[in-house]
Parts: structure tokens; C-alpha cells; sequence
């Protein structure tokens, strides 16, 4: 029977991508018998709960092998129907190319580009080991599952592997463990290619004990890995399962196992090898669908065991058990606005990057659940949690995250610990190095996960350390990505507001920080929650003024200026483009008139996202090359971010 099912769960996703005339076989053939142990024995979930808070989570980092996790989903029993099966790769289906989470049931996360589901399950390990911290008890182990990754020689060859992994190993996280399908093949052939190093090698340095499976069809061998990986909490665990890639194919062992669907002769060759009793497409025995229902009882018993210690847990624990069902609740904005004293700033001027790090300090206390840190940067974007301690393999309690120098794995780390549920994190970097985490944010947004992105060192202004570490086109590449939300504030009330529409989110939220001091405006106020508002007009005005961050400041100035000219304009403050666009066109109109053309924007940034708003006739203050070294005053200055210079272009417009 365990061969049978293997060999269902081979031909489902086989015939799913001969179909559809496109996808990935030869990982389900290889791996299915992993796959099936592992689902069948080890992993528990529950169909009474799918949001269940200790389900054992299991991620296809080798996303590209989608079929074989949707031939699993429906053979154990997921609202994942042979038609669905069927339908794989089509539009609207809900078995697209790669597993995308929010669109299948049981798809922990979006996976595709490789490594990147690796890191997300660093993140779920991560969050699992702070929660069972914080809330379990002896005796009471409410939070014990495991984190399940299965990933392919991509996935170890991508970098992002390597700082995940690093970071893990560092942490001890040992409940998180790495499945590694080995068959030395990728798109171009055999690994040798382009890859030669001793994986196991690695993760032993790494810290992780390492299993190797010689053959990957052999279903006692695995186990017995698995089994040893889950006893061993000290460390993360590795297993490396030796496999053929198209295993029972025409094309086994073969680079064009990969990425094409083996055609009808070689499907013929693979049921007829595998013994399967039937050569019809999609074909499963009755006993099949019998045997993983009685395989689900065991699933289901282990969690009615968990709710029976649950309840007692409540009853001896009721504080906990309230600290508990808040870390779940979804925060509502307008709880967050009735803290007014998170809002309220006495000094004259303050960088945005110290406005948030009081944000997070003056949430820290009201929120326990929020967590996070930077990539080696607290002391730089302001993200240290006072008073609380460091997230460490001693301390899995601590708030306080230490990435490392490692944006990228930090930003999928974030996405895992914002999937695992119950937490608020955030991660932090310099804006320039949004390009290392970019792939990540991307992910982030495709999900709709609201991490929030703490983003300091926001333009030129970061002076001498010059062009390398002064964004220039980084604004335009969020505000380009979808479900993003970019929010780059005037002053330091308007960065509490970002900080609050980050939390109450359901996207994600950049928060784009100065490092320079910028004065605290009497203008500004909780209408940066409109994304765009005025802040200063005039019934007479002939020309508005369009910033965001620091350069609404200068245009405030520049407008004191003209007025004394008797030139007379409105002040716009444009923290965030998005949240703008979301409001009525009828507020948007009231903002930017479509009869007053005569517009100016001020952004210390490239153009490119702002011809919506400047239209024909306005004109840009922007930047649209790369930055130079001197101090962030002269800078600003040179590139003709100063009052003179906005007299003139708004003249120029008239």
C-alpha cells in the first residue's frame, strides 16, 4: 500500500503537468517517496483546523516540483480535487506553476524563486522556538511543532540558502529540518558543472547534524532519518536523500527530466515500470483514498490530544492564555490612534530614523508581540527594543533579532516569522540595500504579508558615504511593486502615523527614514493616513508644491519665500503614493485639482513614479544620477535642493 500510494501520488502530478503541456516531473518522481513518509508519519495538521496554531509546517522550497505537493493535498484529503489536478498551471486554477499561499489549501507559503522557501522556514523555525518561549509551560507544550523544508540542489546553490542556514545553525533552531533531495541535476545537466562542493559538509559547519539516505526509494531508511532529526533538539537537523530525478521515466537521471513533460511513450514506460494498475490519466484506487483517510485519524487523534491539553492550559495558565489570544488579534487602526500619546513629539527636530525608533519603543510596550531587528544595523535605523533582550539560541524569548549582514535571507526570515502567526515583526537595512532584500519584499507583497520594512539612510542626505550608499531609484522600485506600501514620511509625527497604518496593515509597509534631522512640522498631521493631504494653501494659489520626507520641509520654506513674492502655492505632503491612490478620486481632486496643472514635485529620488501626479505641464526637483561624496547639507545643496532653486522652478512654471 505504501508503494501504491507513492507510485498515485508519482502518476497524479506526472499526468497533471502532461496536460497542462508544461511543468517540473522530475522532482515529484524522485522525491515522492520522501514526500509520502514524511506527510504520511510525521506531519501533523488537522482538517477540523487549518489555521491550527501547532500544526507542523512543510515547505516546497524547490517550488518549481508544485505538482507533487498538489497530488499530496489531495490524496490527504484538502479541498484539492482531481480536477483541480486537472486544471494545473490554468488561469484561474488553484494549481498554479509554483505554490502560492493565500490560493491553494495547505500552502504554507509562496515558493518559486529558489532558497527563498528555505529562508521562510528559518523564519517559521524562529517563530515557533519564540513562542513555545514565551508561552509554554512544563507540562504544557502548546507549541512543539516542527518546521519541514524540502529543498533541491538550486535551492542549495542560491545564496540566500547559505545566510539562512547560517543564521539557523547559529540559533540552534532544532526543530526545523532541511530535506535535501539530491539528484545532481539541474536545467543544464549534471551539478558538476557548476557545483561540486560537499553540501553536508557544509551544513555540519554550519552547525546542523546531517543524515545522509543512500536511496531515496528506501522508505525505512528515510524514516529512520526523519525520526532522528525530530529527537535531536539542540541543533537543526539535514537530510540528504540520494534520488533520481524522472525516476521511472525515459528521461531518468536526465537534465530533461527537469523542466518538460515526459510525453505520452515515456508516461507508458513509467506506469508500466511502476506496476501501476492503470494507464488512464489520473487514475486512483479506491484503497489509496482509504488508507491515507486512516493514516488522517492518527493526524486527527494528535490534535484532539493538543485541544484536551489546551483546555487545561487555560484553566491553570489563564493569564497566558489571554496574553495568548491577544498575539492573535488583528490590530485595528483605530485601537492603535487611541494611544494619543504614541503621537506626540516635544523636541524641535528629529531624524525620522530616531521618530520610529521611539515608535517601536513606545509600541513595544503596548504590543509584546512586536518583534525584530536589522541586518547588522540596529545602532544605524533605530530598531533596538529598549530594555528588552537579545533573540539568541540561550534566549529564544528575546524581541530583539540579530540577521547578521544578510538582507536577503533577513527579509524571507521576516516573511516566516509574519506567516507562523501571532508575531508583528520587522526587519531593517539601509534604503540602498532594499536591492539585496528586494526578491524577498517581492515575495512579501505577493503573499500580502505585513511585514514591516524599516528602511533608514533615505537619500543624499547620507552625505560622505556617497553614491554607493545613496539611493537614488530604489523609491521607484517599491512603488512599482504591487501590494507594497511605501510610506516615506515628512517629519516625525507623520512617521508615527507610518508607523501605525504599518501595524493595523494587511500588505506590507516600508517605512522610508531619513538619517538627517528634519524639524518637526506644526503642519503635519494624522491626515498622512490619506497617503497625500495639504498642508499649507492659499484660496489664490497658482501652483502646487509636491514632496515627500525631508523635501516637504523645503517646499514649506520655499512657499514662505514665494509668498512674500506674492506668488502664492499649495503645499502637498505626499508620504505615500499607494495609500493616495486608494482614496476617492473625489479627495484626490481635492488635493491636486485636475484644473491646477501648474505642478512641482520635490523628491530627493528618481522621476520616474511621479508622472501620474506632475502630468504635461508640471516639473520635477529629482534626481536622475548617481550621488556624490560630501556632506548631506552640500549635497542637497549641489543638487539644487534649496529654496533659491524651487523659486525658480515654480517661476519657471508660471
Amino acid at each position: 500500500m505504501d508503494n501504491l500510494t507513492i507510485n498515485t501520488i508519482r502518476t497524479l502530478a506526472v499526468d497533471a503537468i502532461e496536460k497542462a503541456k508544461s511543468g517540473h516531473p522530475g522532482m515529484p518522481l524522485g522525491a515522492a517517496p520522501t514526500a509520502y513518509e514524511l506527510w504520511a508519519h510525521h506531519l501533523n495538521f488537522t482538517h477540523q483546523d487549518l489555521a491550527w496554531i501547532n500544526r507542523d509546517r512543510f515547505i516546497l522550497s524547490a517550488g518549481h516540483a508544485s505538482a507533487l505537493l498538489y497530488a499530496l493535498l489531495h490524496l490527504f484529503k484538502y479541498d484539492v480535487s482531481i480536477d483541480d489536478l486537472k486544471e494545473f498551471r490554468q488561469l484561474n486554477s488553484i494549481t498554479p506553476g509554483h505554490p502560492e499561499y493565500r490560493m491553494t489549501p495547505g500552502v504554507e507559503a509562496t515558493t518559486g524563486p529558489l532558497g527563498a522557501g528555505l529562508a521562510t522556514a528559518v523564519g517559521l523555525a524562529m517563530a515557533q522556538a519564540h513562542m513555545a518561549a514565551v508561552f509554554n509551560k512544563p507540562e504544557y507544550e502548546i507549541f512543539n511543532n516542527y518546521t519541514y523544508v524540502l529543498a533541491g540542489d538550486g535551492c542549495m546553490m542560491e545564496g540566500i540558502t547559505s545566510e539562512a542556514s547560517s543564521l539557523a545553525g547559529t540559533l540552534n533552531l532544532g526543530r526545523l529540518i532541511i530535506i535535501y533531495d539530491s539528484n545532481n541535476i539541474t536545467i543544464e545537466g549534471k551539478t558538476d558543472l557548476a557545483f561540486q562542493e560537499n553540501v553536508r559538509a557544509r551544513y555540519q559547519a554550519y552547525g546542523f547534524e546531517t543524515y545522509l539516505v543512500e536511496d531515496g526509494n528506501d522508505l525505512a531508511a528515510i524514516a529512520k532519518a526523519i525520526s532522528q532529526a525530530k529527537a535531536n533538539l539542540d541543533q537543526p537537523s539535514f537530510i540528504e536523500i540520494k534520488t533520481k530525478i524522472g525516476y521511472g521515466s525515459l528521461q531518468e537521471d536526465q537534465a530533461a527530466a527537469h523542466g518538460a513533460p515526459l510525453g505520452e511513450a515515456s508516461l507508458k514506460v513509467l506506469k508500466d515500470k511502476l506496476n501501476y494498475p492503470s494507464h488512464e490519466p489520473f487514475f486512483v484506487e479506491p484503497e489509496v483514498y482509504q488508507h491515507t483517510a486512516d493514516l488522517l485519524q492518527t493526524k486527527e487523534a494528535h490534535y484532539e490530544k493538543w485541544l484536551k491539553l489546551f483546555e487545561d492550559y487555560k484553566k491553570t495558565y489563564p493569564e497566558l492564555a489571554l496574553k495568548l489570544n491577544k498575539y492573535y488579534q488583528n490590530l485595528e487602526l483605530e485601537e492603535i490612534l487611541g494611544h494619543k500619546s504614541l503621537f506626540e513629539f516635544e523636541m524641535d527636530s528629529i531624524s525620522t530614523r530616531n521618530a520610529s525608533g521611539l515608535m517601536i519603543n513606545r509600541l513595544s510596550g503596548l504590543y509584546e508581540n512586536l518583534i525584530g531587528g536589522s541586518a547588522d544595523l540596529a545602532g544605524s535605523t533605530m530598531t533596538l527594543i529598549q530594555k528588552q533582550n537579545s533573540y539568541s539560541k540561550e534566549n529564544y524569548s528575546g524581541r530583539n533579532l540579530h540577521f547578521g549582514v544578510r538582507e536577503h535571507a533577513m527579509a524571507g526570515i521576516g516573511n516566516g516569522l509574519t506567516l507562523y502567526g501571532g508575531l508583528h515583526p520587522y526587519v531593517a537595512t539601509f534604503f540602498v540595500f532594499a536591492d539585496f532584500l528586494k526578491p524577498m519584499l517581492r515575495l512579501s507583497a505577493l503573499m500580502e504579508v505585513p511585514l514591516v520594512y524599516i528602511l533608514t539612510h533615505d537619500s543624499i542626505g547620507v552625505g560622505e558615504d556617497g553614491p554607493t550608499h545613496e539611493p537614488i531609484e530604489q523609491l521607484t522600485m517599491l512603488r512599482a511593486t504591487p501590494n507594497l506600501i511605501t510610506f516615506r514620511p515628512a517629519d516625525a509625527k507623520e512617521t508615527a502615523y507610518g508607523w501605525a497604518y504599518g501595524l493595523a496593515s494587511k500588505l506590507p509597509t516600508a517605512l522610508i527614514l531619513s538619517r538627517q534631522n528634519l524639524p518637526v512640522l506644526k503642519e503635519t498631521s494624522k491626515n498622512a493616513l490619506l497617503g497625500g493631504y495639504v498642508v499649507l494653501d492659499h484660496p489664490d494659489y497658482q501652483a502646487i508644491l509636491i514632496a515627500s520626507g525631508s523635501e516637504v520641509s523645503l517646499a514649506l520654506k520655499a512657499a514662505e519665500k514665494l509668498a512674500e513674492e506674492k506668488i502664492l502655492v499649495r503645499v502637498v505632503s505626499m508620504p505615500s503614493l499607494e495609500i493616495f491612490q486608494q482614496q476617492s478620486l473625489a479627495y484626490q481632486n481635492e488635493v491636486l485639482p485636475n484644473k491646477m496643472r501648474k505642478r512641482l514635485v520635490i523628491e530627493a529620488g528618481s522621476k520616474l513614479s511621479w508622472g501620474g501626479i506632475v502630468g504635461l505641464d508640471g516639473a520635477y526637483l529629482t534626481i536622475d544620477r548617481f550621488g556624490e561624496s560630501a556632506p548631506g547639507d552640500v549635497l542637497f545643496k549641489h543638487f539644487g535642493f534649496d529654496v533659491d532653486n524651487v523659486i525658480k522652478l515654480v517661476k519657471d512654471l508660471l
